[in-house]
């Protein structure tokens, strides 16, 4: 067999193959109709500044092979964890949502047993966000006692906007918390030191996660990466094909490109991979860092 015949018989395999169902692990919820407003997006963004709910983002994801989404807070609100667990009780397109809730305050405990009692509330988002700071609470035993209740319900702790600090928090939280799934968000697009000695011990801090089976990497944001292929190529090394999550980021991914684009930008480098692992990388890996709910037949199960 040629070069041309082994091209032309890879790609009728390719054709003969099902498509690979796509579980979304990073997109946010918010409806600015509300009497109370939100605190996410800003009303000068003209751009984010309009609803952005399931039956939306269904019309726009699910021609893509998109079966299954988790929503991942846009606000720090309390109630806004009942509010978009109520959203997803009527739409099953909805496989889990990453709450707000604040570990080291007194009321931590009582909240979270409160919103765990929905099997779609699959953990908690704490990060660069909403003036909090990971790497300045880790040494907190009350914070880290919060943690491990979220760990010993079988729950998730999401990052959020990373940086060469909170990369360095989830090495040493990871250290005293192996039970603790940890979920690193949007780490394509975290900005590489240029000092020399500020990005040897950044490499340093990656080398040591690639030894902690718990810690994942949300392969999100990429539309904003220059060197891409570069930086895909370092993350898929670290992390490897069992620990990288697709997200889209949709809507706030909207100023860069279409939702289409968004999935352009990973789905050829990870298709490379091979089909084992893509799907891997679509489906599987989010069903074993999230542990989300099968709602629909056309999700996947294990």
């Amino acid at each position: 067999m040629n070069r041309r015949e082994f091209a032309t018989a890879v790609f009728a395999g390719a054709m003969d193959s099902p498509p690979i169902p796509i579980i979304d692990t990073h997109i946010h919820l918010f409806d600015t109709r509300r009497p109370q407003g939100v605190p996410w997006p800003p009303k000068d963004n003209p751009i984010l500044y309009k609803p952005a709910l399931p039956d939306r983002y269904r019309r726009i994801a699910q021609p893509l092979g998109v079966v299954g989404a988790i929503e991942v807070e846009a606000s720090p609100w309390l109630e806004d964890n009942q509010w978009v667990l109520d959203l997803a009780a009527h739409d099953h397109i909805l496989v889990g949502t990453i709450g707000d809730l604040e570990p080291g305050q007194r009321e931590f405990p009582s909240q979270l047993e409160r919103f765990h009692k929905n099997p779609l509330f699959r953990g908690i988002r704490y990060g660069n966000l909403w003036g909090r700071d990971l790497s300045a609470r880790i040494s907190d035993p009350v914070f880290l006692a919060h943690l491990k209740l979220l760990a010993r319900a079988g729950l998730v702790l999401d990052t959020a906007n990373p940086d060469t600090r909170l990369v360095a928090a989830v090495v040493r939280l990871s250290d005293r918390l192996p039970d603790l799934r940890i979920v690193l968000d949007h780490l394509p697009n975290l900005e590489i030191p240029t000092d020399p000695q500020a990005r040897r011990a950044y490499e340093a801090d990656l080398d040591h996660l690639r030894h902690r089976k718990q810690v994942f990497a949300k392969i999100s944001q990429v539309l904003q990466v220059k060197n891409r292929r570069e930086v895909l190529d370092q993350l898929w090394d670290v992390f490897g094909e069992d620990r990288v999550l697709y997200g889209s980021d949709w809507p706030n991914s909207d100023p860069f490109g279409t939702y289409a684009e968004v999935l352009a930008a990973v789905r050829p480098y990870v298709e490379s991979k091979g089909r084992a692992a893509a799907e891997k990388y679509f489906w599987k890996n989010s069903l074993t860092a999230y542990r989300w709910v099968k709602r629909d037949a056309a999700q996947p199960t294990a």
